[in-house]
């Protein structure tokens, strides 16, 4: 935020420099101990990101949920016009890797070596340094391209789960009540507080669950919820509690 061609508020606040800017929602993960550094997700944001995440230095991985817009472009600074990398290890399901080696211009990145694609399998967690594990889960969302996956990740003494997109929770193969009575954060989507934030367009046709749907759902559980992924037009940008900020740090 602000959304191109949006001309109210607070995206026209922004551009009139009444408040700042937000940026694109994504993850780093921080081993401080072994001084290791990972991101989930590559946004448009990525060299503002990667600057606060390492100082500017490529990442030791990049771990991708799906590819649209916001979650996948990033991957463009690896490459010759920008850093031109060595190897970063990015990490993909089967058709994530795929949709980056048969199209333009991330193929390039794979053949000039500026990345190199690991494989992620469904529920099959990789073993990080320093006792961080991250598990892939699939979750159901408009997969026009590739599918999409949320992440559970495990450190020594806490457990995240983080979801960026997903239609609704009723369509899931899992109990989200389940899995936040077994993690202590989430970081869920929440792209939208409410069906008439989109005037002009069908809303159906961008599915995501409401904010109070998943209030609803995670009603009396263990885990802290916090709100990511919010569109330009959800209010709860502007004074929303439950909403995760730039430079939230949550100890795993």
């Amino acid at each position: 935020m602000p959304h191109p061609g949006c001309t109210k508020s607070p995206c026209a606040d922004v551009y009139a420099g009444r408040r700042p800017a937000e940026k694109v929602s994504c993850l780093g993960l921080i081993n401080r101990d072994l001084g290791l550094a990972y991101m989930i997700d590559t946004t448009p944001d990525f060299p503002a990101q990667l600057r606060a995440l390492t100082g500017g230095a490529p990442p030791d991985g990049i771990f991708l949920t799906h590819a649209h817009i916001g979650h996948y472009t990033g991957l463009m600074y690896l490459g010759k016009e920008a850093m031109a990398t060595k190897g970063v290890p990015v990490y993909g399901t089967e058709r994530m890797n795929a949709f980056l080696k048969d199209n333009g211009p991330w193929n390039l990145l794979v053949e000039n070596g500026y990345v190199a694609l690991r494989a992620l399998e469904p529920d099959v967690a990789i073993e990080l340094p320093g006792g961080l594990r991250i598990t892939p889960m699939l979750v159901p969302h408009r997969d026009e391209f590739t599918d999409t996956v949320g992440f559970l990740i495990e450190g020594p003494r806490a457990k995240a789960l983080f979801i960026p997109d997903i239609d609704k929770w009723e369509k899931w193969n899992r109990s989200l009540r389940e899995l936040a009575n077994e993690v202590d954060y989430l970081l869920v989507d929440g792209t939208f507080a409410s069906m008439d934030e989109l005037p002009g367009r069908d809303i159906s046709q961008v599915p995501h669950p409401l904010m109070s749907e998943t209030r609803a759902f995670l009603e009396d559980t263990r885990a802290k919820l916090w709100f990511i992924h919010l569109n330009h037009s959800n209010p709860a940008l502007v004074d929303g509690k439950d909403v995760g900020r730039e430079g939230m740090a949550f100890g795993l």
